[in-house]
């Protein structure tokens, strides 16, 4: 059986699921919890929360935009170049898993409005980056052929997609190694029962008041 999941947290075996068929998620505030973000500035805290983001639950790492190439991890003043930030401290895992091993091809995602994958998300401005750097520390050159900046979401930008890696393996390291320790390297013919994303998210309201009709979508073909 196949099964596409959300998580927060990394530890393995993971236990802080996003219950996505609950309608939770993943929420964006300020210096703390339920605190505003300033128009047109990027979070400083994420937190599992309800759909309208009233309640509190786990935090989640925080990576905060600071420029095209760049981002703050968690309270840190300084940004990390997007390259190396670790698979361990991304906003979100996406894990895709089946009984038998697949190899994943043409997955996608898109930022809409949780009404119609055709729309873009109404009042936020979203940046995305795909981290794919499965080390424990922000050092080294990343992975080979990975991007180098994030990718921008705006109201403007109804039906975009954002490709991600093909067949990443368990834990994402299914990738051509820069010097990042021991990993495969068999590029979209792995195979594998567990195939990890992890995605590092940053959001800016345009405008004042609670963002609601803005959310993530995955989609991705397995054989």
């Amino acid at each position: 059986m196949a099964s596409l999941d959300f998580y927060s947290r990394f530890t393995d075996p993971i236990s802080d699921a996003i219950d996505n068929l609950s309608g939770s998620g993943l929420g964006f505030y300020g210096p703390g919890f339920g605190l505003s973000v300033a128009v047109g500035q990027y979070q400083d805290t994420t937190f599992v929360t309800n759909s309208d983001g009233t309640v509190e639950s786990v935090q989640a790492d925080n990576i905060k935009y600071t420029i095209e190439d760049s981002g703050n991890i968690n309270s840190a003043t300084s940004g990390v170049n997007v390259i190396n930030i670790p698979n361990d401290y991304a906003s979100l895992n996406v894990r895709f898993t089946n009984t038998d091993s697949v190899r994943v091809q043409n997955a996608k995602l898109r930022i809409f409005d949780r009404s119609n994958i055709a729309n873009a998300a109404s009042g936020v401005t979203t940046q995305v980056y795909e981290v794919r750097h499965p080390e424990q520390t922000q050092t080294g050159a990343g992975l080979a052929g990975q991007a180098l900046a994030w990718t921008t979401f705006t109201y403007a930008d109804a039906a975009k997609e954002l490709a991600i890696n093909s067949s990443p393996g368990a834990s994402g390291t299914n990738a051509s190694s820069a010097g990042n320790g021991s990993l495969t390297s068999e590029g979209s013919a792995h195979q594998s029962t567990r195939h990890d994303w992890y995605l590092a998210l940053s959001a800016s309201p345009d405008s004042i008041g609670s963002k609601t009709q803005f959310g993530l979508y995955v989609t991705l073909e397995y054989l």
